[in-house]
């Protein structure tokens, strides 16, 4: 699989990409998003470990590192890998990180974590002479417009009213600054294309794919009878992204999205 342009739509446990014999310019990602470091499940933050170790991935993509436990979580991830005998180097913020087995030569904050509105970090390497932009992100989960066309509030989940339109729906979604940190991603992601490297965006983008909620499943899951345009990934799309879960999982009857998890098999 060709990873030039590569978006990871996420809201779900992990999307990974990986290949049985790898060639000199192809690369594995694992997206994960661990819910405050994996530490609210017993057994969470082992089996991330277990997991890495299983994928063996060139890159691991965190959201929702959350640093409840006072730790630098990616350290620590690499701390526990390397008590199994893999290295990795690694990146940590506020609330997302990077592990990658090479090293990491640059950083850039493209959107900086304010008043939880999200981030997105620029992490630069080099996997066999082919340079790599990773980016790792977490958008704004406090507007998020489609806990509305659920009828559900996302903070307490306290039932509300379901809104009337689309266009409703939308108008929540403007507040949340997801598309102004996607628009800045791409503005970045053009200028690093166009001086030869490979661009991958992952992480929690706290919003649906618009593949998800289309004419055909308008009824089903828990979209309400909505077809929803949902911005970032049209944004991304629009820029040359590929969703990966999507070029995985073609059938958003059989694969939805982002669901609750009960309904993805």
């Amino acid at each position: 699989m060709r990873l030039t342009n590569l978006l990871f739509t996420t809201l779900l446990l992990f999307v990974s990409v990986f290949a049985r014999s790898q060639k000199s310019n192809e690369f594995t990602v694992l997206q994960w998003n661990v819910w405050q470091e994996g530490t609210m499940v017993p057994g969470g933050y082992d089996a991330i470990v277990n997991e890495i170790v299983r994928l063996k991935p060139d890159f691991v993509t965190f959201s929702e590192v959350r640093n409840y436990n006072k730790t630098n979580f990616t350290a620590r991830v690499c701390a526990s890998l390397k008590e199994k005998g893999l290295s990795y180097y690694s990146f940590y913020s506020y609330d997302t990180g990077l592990l990658s087995k090479h090293p990491i030569t640059d950083s850039l904050t493209v959107f900086p974590e304010k008043d939880d509105h999200g981030s997105i970090y620029r992490l630069t390497s080099s996997v066999n002479g082919h340079k790599v932009a990773v980016y790792t992100s977490h958008l704004d989960y406090l507007d998020c417009a489609y806990y509305n066309a659920r009828g559900y509030d996302g903070s307490t989940w306290k039932e509300i009213p379901l809104p009337a339109s689309v266009e409703e729906i939308l108008k929540v979604n403007v507040a949340s600054q997801r598309d102004d940190a996607i628009r800045l991603f791409i503005t970045q992601a053009e200028k690093d294309l166009a001086a030869g490297y490979k661009v991958i965006i992952g992480g929690d983008f706290n919003e649906p794919s618009y593949r998800d909620w289309i004419e055909k499943n308008k009824d089903m899951y828990d979209h309400n009878g909505f077809v929803v345009p949902w911005t970032v990934t049209t944004l991304l799309e629009e820029a040359g992204f590929v969703d990966s879960y999507r070029k995985i999982y073609p059938n958003p009857l059989t694969h939805p999205g982002f669901t609750y998890p009960s309904d993805n098999p």
